[in-house]
């Protein structure tokens, strides 16, 4: 179960709560969750799109390390700038994003990670990622 029961005690989520949650699952749900003290199920969460999977239990770890590792195959400069992309949404506006993006492209089209990434991909090998 989730909960987020800062309001029972006379407090509010901090470090982002109120906003992330809102962002993540909407209005509705969000003021259910804090306003209300309602709890959420694994299943809810997944429904409500606030989490992406629901694991069996004692297997978090290692269904986080599998994530972690497909990350760590990607470029680790491209990695950052699509983290930064994607999060771009919480605070600016679309617009804002997208011509973001653009610049973020336009200096990674230049990279020696870039270069890699192709010829590994034409050469169907794994890259060897320098984070240049």
């Amino acid at each position: 179960m989730l909960a987020l029961p800062e309001a029972k005690v006379g407090l509010l989520p901090c470090a982002g709560g109120t906003q992330n949650l809102t962002a993540l699952v909407g209005e509705g749900w969000a003021k259910r969750i804090i306003l209300c003290g309602e709890q959420v199920s694994a299943q809810q969460a997944l429904q409500i799109k606030l989490v992406e999977e629901v694991v069996d239990k004692g297997q978090v770890l290692a269904a986080a390390s599998k994530l972690a590792k497909q990350v760590a195959n990607q470029s680790p400069s491209s990695v950052t700038a699509c983290k930064a992309l994607i999060q771009n949404n919480r605070g600016h506006f679309i617009s804002h994003g997208l011509v973001k993006e653009r610049e973020l492209f336009i200096q990674l089209f230049d990279t020696e990670d870039q270069t890699e990434g192709v010829n590994a991909f034409l050469e169907k090998r794994p890259p060897q990622w320098k984070n240049r």
